[in-house]
This record gives structure tokens, sequence and C-alpha cells, in this order.
């Protein structure tokens, strides 16, 4: 099963890979078993806004080799268009999919992200690796790193870090720093490891650590995640999710019903 086997829909000029969680999986797995490496992006509203003006960000969309939907507008906007997606897929779902398909093949992953270490327990991205190890059989961690902030910009600290990650010849890295600083850590680490897989999974190794509690099913299932997270973290995201991404979003669920007619 390759990447090209799957259509795209096209939602504001970025192509969405019509496909579903375990096949992503099947992807991931094929390609590492044939030598091929790649790069999942899994855009939000938040990032699909983003892309509409800003040139890096659409370059990191650019250089995916698959681009699924986390985020239910996505879906909706893809349904009133005429050209359904067939679910969401969500980075916070996918860190444990991947985990559990890279396990049967016995393949390793590297771990980068959560909160740092404290007196009464390690790092965020150990953590989060033992856990996935201890319920996803057969899986191998290359590696964790939790690194500080600011540390892309210290060339020193940078070269560490890089080196650590290429030298631990992972086949997957799970890069939970945010974005798009986890992409642009990615675009760079994509030169020296072209035989891995790398997806940005935002809060995901937050959510494995145990450090933050994911939204309810119903409201994954439902649309009503970015509540949850605007709940708990109201200063940070009430500007991004109310202010920016609804207009947006109502903008393009408009526009999709539109084209459909």
């Amino acid at each position: 099963m390759s990447v090209e086997a799957f259509d795209r829909v096209h939602l504001d000029g970025t192509g969405f890979d019509r496909i579903t969680e375990a096949e992503v999986v099947a992807v991931v797995r094929e390609a590492i078993t044939a030598g091929r490496g790649g790069r999942i992006i899994t855009p939000n509203i938040d990032i699909l806004r983003q892309a509409q003006t800003n040139k890096r960000v659409r370059g990191y969309l650019d250089d995916a080799d698959l681009i699924v939907a986390d985020g239910m507008p996505l879906v909706w906007a893809s349904r009133l268009s005429g050209t359904p997606l067939p679910e969401r897929v969500a980075g916070s779902s996918l860190i444990w999919s991947l985990s559990e398909g890279l396990g049967r093949d016995r393949r390793s992953v590297f771990v980068i992200g959560g909160n740092p270490a404290t007196p009464e327990a390690a790092d965020g991205a150990t953590r989060a690796a033992d856990r996935l190890a201890a319920e996803c059989p057969g899986l191998r961690i290359a590696g964790t790193l939790c690194p500080e902030y600011g540390f892309e910009r210290d060339r020193a600290v940078y070269a560490e870090f890089r080196a650590a990650v290429t030298g631990a010849a992972p086949d997957l890295v799970f890069v939970g720093l945010g974005f798009p600083k986890q992409e642009k850590v990615i675009t760079r680490l994509r030169e020296e490891l072209p035989g891995a897989w790398f997806i940005g999974c935002g809060a995901a190794v937050n959510f494995v650590a145990g450090d933050v509690d994911r939204a309810p099913r119903w409201m994954q299932r439902t649309g009503l995640e970015w509540a949850h997270r605007l709940g708990s973290e109201p200063r940070r995201l009430a500007g991004r999710y109310l202010k920016r991404d609804a207009p947006y979003a109502l903008r393009l669920l408009t526009t999709a019903a539109a084209a459909r007619r």
C-alpha cells in the first residue's frame, strides 16, 4: 500500500489524503520495510488558516508525504464539498496506533517533547516512551529527549540534540514540540535520516505521559475536543480558538457548501 494509492481532497489550497488511521499505519509500516522514509502532517483548522498567508507553513505542507485531517471541521468541510474524507486522523491517536503497528514489526521510535523532569518524576518524553513500550508489545525505544525552550536557536545545543536523534537511527520519530517549531525541527532532521518517518504530534506526548488529560471520546467524535482544550488552557488558547480559528472555520464550511452547489 503506497502513498500514491490515495486520492487527495482539497480544502482551501491544501490536499488531504483520503485515508483512514489504519491505512496510515499500513503505509508507514510498508514504507519502512522498503527502506523509504517520510513525513506525516496532521493539520487542524489553525494550521490550515496559517498556511493561507505563511510561506513557511505552506512549505511544511508541501514537504509532507501524508497529510491527514486532525479536526472535525475539516472532515465536515470535505463532506459539504461533496468529496468526503473517511474520518478524522489525529496526531494524538496516531502516536498510539503507529506505535502498536511498529511494535508488530519490532521497529523503533524516538520520542521528543513533553514536560521537563522534576525531583518526583522523569521528563515527559521518557514517561511517554515507557508507557508506549509497556502497552505496545515489540516496540523498541530508540531514545527520548525533552529539550529546553529555545534549544533550536543555540548551535551547540542543537548539534547535540541532532546527534542524539540521528545516532539512534530510529524508524519513526514523534516530535511533540508544538506547531510550527516541531515542523522546523523535522525539516532539519529529515536531511540526516532519509529512511525514517516523522510526525509532529503536538500535545500527544503530554497526553501519553499523563500530564494532560485528553478530551472524552464523545467530545473527540463530535468535534468538541477544542472546547475541552480551551477549558484546560483558556489564557493560551482563547485568542487562537475564538478570535482567529472560529471565523476561519465558518468561512471554510460556507465556502465548501457553496462550491458543491
